[in-house]
């Protein structure tokens, strides 16, 4: 038999070699199988830091936000509520059009989408116009994931780990590099000063206009233009694909929601709890963001050999023991435990989506826009609720009660194995 590959699985003489939920997974070089194109996974992955380091921006000078406008922890959780909502609601509908018709140049019109809530957030003169900026750099986020994602499955080679954790990681330097880079430039310098972030929109724009060329020239080679892939590695019944996708949607909720209360209230924390200077909290932020992006290269390819459920599962729920520890720890020992928390929980996030690539072939630009979607929702949810809590009792009270969250990582049992015949 000849061999075959489609994007749920790779057939070398009638034997499924490699997708499954749960057991090792070995890419299978055969003749006429394009490899992996590292130069086009790494313009993705500089292209999502620069998305996400304009992302991480905003939450990064909530304290300056904060003092020149005289919010309270509701309105600023409303902030990350309205860039979240308007990057989730909007993904899974960009993803479903991209199944259909790839759209190559899309992403340089979400970064300019970026590049205009930048300059917006540089001038805002009143808490409207903070709104409106958020909203902006969300709909920015909201056109790039997707397609960028179906960009980097089709740049795999059918490493289909690697490649999701080659393109997260940029994703997740970008949210380290962010806070970093306002501590330095932003807080010293005030608003204005978050003009000069317009340079990442502006070299991002260029990186993805070349990536969009190399997309179109390969659908011109290729000859499609949309459409559905191959079928999937599995026999799974409809009732159980849509039971899956629930736990994988509850698995989401109990990771980011946990991450909300890093995103938006670690650096309030720090300085409320151990009186450090908003300098030192953002570093702090720094080396947690740093663990994040660590544990999402990792992720992916360890989902590559053994499998994705196993990564779930351990990702998630492997993380409580430190959870549970950090609202009891001192100062350097929180710093220290951000470091396992950060690198174990986002170790999951590659696993999640090629799973649920791998659950729903043929749909890789509407799993894409729906998970991260749900991520950023997720994420906005968190932070609009946590800050209310906030309010209502304290800032500590919020971290023990998040400390309980990974534990939900108790569903990923129920995954099934996408073996066929398992």
């Amino acid at each position: 038999m000849n061999a075959q590959r489609s994007e749920g699985a790779v057939l070398t003489g009638g034997t499924v070699a490699a997708i499954d939920g749960a057991a090792p997974v070995i890419p299978v070089a055969t003749p006429g199988v394009e490899r992996t194109t590292y130069g086009i996974l790494a313009a993705l992955s500089l292209s999502h830091l620069l998305n996400d380091l304009i992302q991480s921006l905003v939450p990064a000078i909530y304290p300056l936000l904060k003092q020149s406008f005289s919010l309270d922890f509701g309105q600023i959780g409303l902030i990350t509520l309205t860039f979240q909502l308007t990057s989730s609601l909007l993904q899974p509908v960009v993803g479903y059009y991209t199944d259909k018709r790839p759209s190559p140049f899309s992403l340089t019109v979400g970064m300019t989408c970026s590049l205009l809530g930048i300059v917006l957030l540089a001038s805002a003169w009143s808490y409207g116009v903070l709104l409106i900026a958020a909203g902006m750099v969300g709909i920015g986020s909201s056109v790039f994931h997707p397609e960028s994602s179906r960009m980097a499955r089709a740049a795999s080679g059918g490493r289909y780990g690697l490649a999701q954790s080659v393109f997260q990681v940029g994703g997740n330097t970008g949210q380290a590099l962010g806070p970093l880079l306002a501590a330095f430039i932003v807080v010293p310098n005030g608003q204005h000063s978050v003009l000069w972030f317009s340079l990442a929109a502006i070299a991002g724009i260029g990186v993805l206009s070349w990536v969009g060329r190399w997309y179109r020239a390969r659908l011109a080679a290729s000859g499609r233009r949309g459409g559905k892939a191959g079928a999937g590695g599995h026999d799974l019944p409809r009732g159980r694909i849509v039971a899956t996708i629930c736990i994988l949607v509850v698995l989401i909720f109990s990771k980011f929601f946990y991450m909300a209360s890093f995103n938006s209230y670690y650096t309030f924390y720090l300085i409320d709890r151990f009186h450090v200077s908003v300098q030192t909290s953002q570093l702090c932020l720094f080396v947690f963001l740093g663990s994040v992006a660590t544990g999402t290269l990792v992720g992916g390819p360890v989902g590559d050999r053994i499998g994705r459920k196993a990564v779930i599962w351990g990702s998630i729920l492997g993380v409580l023991p430190f959870t549970l520890a950090l609202p009891y720890a001192n100062f350097w020992l929180t710093v220290a435990l951000t470091v396992p928390i950060g690198m174990i929980l986002a170790s999951a996030m590659p696993a999640i989506l090629v799973y649920a690539q791998e659950l729903l072939p043929g749909r890789v630009g509407l799993v894409g826009g729906l998970f991260f979607g749900l991520s950023f929702g997720m994420g906005g949810l968190g932070a609009a609720l946590l800050g209310e809590v906030a309010d209502h009792t304290s800032i500590e009270f919020v971290y023990g009660l998040c400390a309980y969250l990974p534990a939900i990582g108790l569903l990923a049992a129920f995954l099934p194995r996408l073996r066929p015949g398992t």
